[in-house]
């Protein structure tokens, strides 16, 4: 079995008449442009298993994976910011001690100078 990575805009030729290109990525799903003569059935699986078509042997059972993380903005990082400002007002109780850590996990303290892309 064949697994090609591409980036927008690229493609990939089936035989001679048929071209799927990558067209975006958009959260968790993939976009494709496919060209083939007006014979050539295409139909997704979902659709092909609902009419009572089989499964094809060569598809594998993959498990789901984290593709992406949060998408990163302005905004987000304000509220990043804001969230460790009121944890600092409230001092060291033990619920914003324990908030602190929670936070610093998932958002980890990244130095000043390394741009707008850090959390």
């Amino acid at each position: 079995m064949l697994c090609i990575s591409m980036k927008p805009s690229e493609y990939f030729t089936v035989g001679n008449d048929t071209v799927v290109q990558f067209d975006r990525l958009s959260g968790d799903r993939v976009h494709l442009i496919i060209s083939a003569p007006k014979e050539v059935p295409i139909l997704r699986g979902d659709v092909l298993e609902r009419r009572g078509g089989k499964r094809p042997d060569c598809v594998l059972d993959l498990s789901p994976r984290y593709i992406r993380q949060l998408p990163w903005n302005h905004a987000k990082k304000q509220a990043l910011h804001e969230m460790r400002e009121l944890l600092a007002q409230m001092g060291d109780t033990p619920e914003a001690l324990l908030l602190q850590k929670k936070l610093e996990v998932i958002f980890p303290v990244q130095p000043e100078n390394a741009g707008d892309k850090a959390v």
